[in-house]
């Protein structure tokens, strides 16, 4: 096997496993979406240093506390990633299956708008007509719930803003994700001490089989995140930017064929316009891809014509 199709099989199963993320969080239920969430972020801290001190891949931990400013950037993505996990969370066990999807169809147009009003980049004309249908869907959508998709919004806005900041940083995914969990680990620790001491923790009250589903948390955290590190590495871009859909279509599916949440036919015209819109953004960053490879190739290949007359004047002038 090629390593660029090794590189689309660890995304395919990467894409996979986020979609079936719905009906392994339903099994968490009757653990509320806090308590849920505060699990995954001290098992998954914990199952990324077991795998950390098995690599003997320690030594970025100094660089993060000698540099303010990486410290800082971390701490801001591990926030965000915490309000995407808990909207998530919430979202898929309050019976909004689809409208956790929506979010994640959307959320390359909300990248997209964070380029432009953050980063200041300038868009193509069908990609401002895809960002354009876009807005048209949620406006669709948000009539047809009677309110604003605001868990959509919610999951869209905070994972492109965590990507965003993540782009601006240098770590690694393991050595990221160890210490986005280990910031968040102290609040979750304080609010887990404070169910307990409620009587209002579900963790090890309910069954075993609910415990160990808890515990798993951390490996059904990076493992998928490890997967795509490894797909990242070797798949195009483009190609991984295709493969991003996977995951909510995965989950739009499990929504209305196993959780029967309805799709009106108005819901369905709103993602009809969101399809369109992600069709038209794929097919342009596609055309864009292919432009910018034929230009590096004949910016390439003029070089090497460039040199050779100059190999040629320097021998006749000999």
């Amino acid at each position: 096997m090629s390593d660029e199709r090794r590189g689309y099989l660890y995304g395919i199963m990467a894409y996979a496993i986020w979609g079936f993320f719905p009906i392994y969080f339903k099994l968490l239920q009757p653990s509320p979406p806090l308590e849920i969430l505060a699990h995954r972020v001290i098992w998954s801290a914990a199952f990324v240093a077991l795998l950390l001190t098995a690599m003997r891949n320690w030594r970025f931990l100094g660089r993060v506390l000698r540099t303010p400013r990486l410290l800082g950037g971390i701490s801001a993505a591990a926030v965000l990633i915490g309000v995407n996990w808990a909207t998530y969370i919430y979202g898929v066990n309050s019976s909004r299956v689809v409208e956790t999807a929506l979010g994640y169809f959307i959320t390359p147009l909300v990248v997209v708008l964070l380029g432009v009003t953050v980063l200041r980049e300038r868009l193509r004309i069908w990609q401002w007509l895809a960002v354009g249908i876009g807005g048209l869907a949620v406006a669709v959508l948000a009539v047809d719930y009677g309110r604003l998709p605001y868990i959509a919004l919610a999951l869209a806005a905070s994972f492109g803003s965590y990507s965003l900041i993540k782009k601006r940083m240098s770590l690694p995914p393991a050595e990221g994700m160890f210490v986005e969990s280990a910031v968040l680990t102290l609040p979750a620790f304080g609010y887990l001490t404070w169910l307990n001491l409620t009587g209002g923790a579900k963790f090890g009250h309910v069954s075993a089989g609910h415990t160990a589903l808890m515990l798993f948390a951390g490996v059904a955290t990076a493992v998928p995140l490890l997967l795509f590190a490894g797909a990242a590495n070797r798949v195009p871009l483009v190609g991984l930017g295709i493969l991003q859909y996977l995951a909510p279509i995965i989950q739009l599916a499990c929504g209305v064929l196993i959780y029967h949440e309805p799709m009106p036919a108005a819901r369905l015209a709103g993602f009809g316009l969101v399809w369109l819109a992600l069709i038209i953004f794929t097919a342009d960053g596609i055309h864009g891809a292919r432009s910018a490879a034929r230009l590096r190739a004949a910016t390439a290949a003029g070089h090497r014509t460039a040199a050779a007359q100059g190999v040629s004047g320097a021998g006749t002038s000999a």
